[in-house]
């Protein structure tokens, strides 16, 4: 199921966490609620650690991950590296990026088979990408914007993207992604999706606004509902899409 919660006063908790199938990063915050949503619902399978990047807390839309690795911005400092190296389990590698557009969770988008990147990332920022997360790697956009991290999210299960995506780019993402996809909102309406969910295979995390309908969704596509109300879900995903269209 799909768990609401808060980062302080902000439902933009995809800036402020990052979640993969082996592990799951948290901003250092003034409270300690957001950690513990977190830690409550994944800390039987996967380590949930504290991290800043280059002082800062935003480290959902400066990172990008998978089970295999997780790259971190040119900004992170040898402390904060030091400590992720530590944090992390054995098997992932952590590798530092030298790119201009350093805010790799809104230019890469992935899973652990696949990635989609900003079409003007550097050429051997795509190499690190496709080596260190062993991924392949596609320059896309999602509904015209080149910020492919921000405005869509999906997992090995499948995914949510932009709502104004045509029907055309979504089966064109989907048959590159290999899994299926809806469009969407979270928090409300909002189009950000990467900003407001976090989720991985088992599990999902959104914004405090996040309406039940857009939940109803999230939990379908990411099929975090068991055998439950496919029916239902399917008709307020119309409705849904209808509304924005």
């Amino acid at each position: 199921m799909a768990t609401r919660c808060q980062f302080e006063n902000s439902s933009e908790i995809g800036v402020f966490g990052a979640l993969t199938n082996s592990y799951c990063l948290t901003g250092i915050g003034g409270s300690e609620n957001f950690y513990s949503v977190f830690e409550a619902e994944l800390s039987d399978h996967i380590p949930v650690i504290h991290a800043t990047i280059a002082g800062c807390r935003f480290v959902g839309r400066v990172t990008a991950g998978n089970r295999r690795g997780l790259l971190v911005p040119s900004t992170t400092t040898d402390v904060e590296l030091a400590h992720l190296r530590n944090s992390l389990p054995d098997g992932v590698v952590i590798q530092r990026v030298e790119e201009r557009l350093s805010a790799l969770g809104n230019v890469i988008a992935c899973n652990d088979h696949v990635a989609l990147v900003h079409t003007d990332l550097d050429r051997e920022t795509e190499d690190i990408v496709s080596d260190v997360l062993g991924v392949e790697v596609f320059r896309q956009t999602v509904a015209g914007n080149a910020l492919v991290g921000s405005y869509c999210k999906f997992t090995n299960v499948g995914g949510i993207v932009h709502p104004r995506t045509t029907v055309e780019d979504m089966e064109e993402l989907s048959s590159l992604l290999q899994v299926p996809l809806v469009a969407g909102t979270v928090n409300r309406g909002s189009d950000v999706i990467g900003a407001g969910i976090v989720a991985n295979d088992w599990s999902a995390f959104c914004g405090l606004d996040t309406t039940s309908t857009e939940i109803s969704v999230i939990e379908s596509i990411f099929k975090l509902n068991g055998q439950g109300s496919s029916n239902i879900v399917n008709n307020m995903r119309s409705s849904l899409i209808d509304h924005l269209s």
